[in-house]
């Protein structure tokens, strides 16, 4: 364990940018990443494939999340509504 850590943060060190890192993992890879990073408390890696999920996320609107991530939208016209109701701030 202590040998993967050692081997993820020495390829951490070698990545100059977040910019740089994005380029290296494809979309599926990504979603992955998080999770190993997670599961095995690298927090480096966790922090740096959360930034590139933040990043991919910011100054869009949901839909547009919702087509970068492949996320369904299950809820109901009327659902969303009421969410955006509820969280108005959110979306202005």
């Amino acid at each position: 364990m202590k040998k993967l850590k050692e081997a993820a943060s020495s390829r951490l060190k070698k990545s100059n940018s977040i910019a740089a890192s994005k380029k290296k993992f494809d979309d599926s890879g990504r979603p992955r990443l998080l999770k190993a990073a997670n599961y095995l408390n690298i927090k480096s890696l966790l922090d740096l494939t959360c930034q590139i999920a933040a990043n991919m996320i910011k100054g869009k609107t949901p839909k547009e999340i919702r087509k970068t991530f492949n996320i369904k939208n299950n809820f109901t016209p009327e659902e969303e509504e009421e969410v955006r109701r509820e969280i108005a701030w959110a979306f202005e």
